[in-house]
């Protein structure tokens, strides 16, 4: 999912139901952050997918999109069917979507 259709769909007024979550490290997150995410480092997905709700789009954050794509793929094969990845990540998000987020 690139930012763009990401920004449309939180943007959207229809109710669908969207989970953000956020597996970068704490203090990634301190330099910039979405509001709303499900915060949980990649590492720690194994023991805390069932803090995710299987119900909702779960969209997968990241720095460059390289390791959200990886905690997707294992979400899909652990019972999380309906799952997206942030291309480019919230480096592409701050580029594309809102340049007032900080960059490193």
């Amino acid at each position: 999912m690139t930012p763009l259709q990401l920004a449309g769909r939180l943007a959207a007024d229809d109710d669908t139901a969207v989970q953000l979550l956020d597996v970068r490290e704490p203090w990634e997150l301190d330099v910039c952050v979405l509001p709303g995410v499900v915060a949980i480092p990649m590492q720690q997905i194994p023991h805390r997918i069932h803090e995710l709700s299987a119900a909702v789009l779960t969209v997968c954050i990241c720095h460059h999109g390289a390791r959200s794509l990886e905690v997707a793929r294992y979400l899909s094969q652990h019972g999380i069917e309906k799952v997206a990845n942030l291309e480019g990540g919230m480096d592409a998000w701050a580029r594309t979507v809102d340049p007032d987020l900080a960059v490193y």
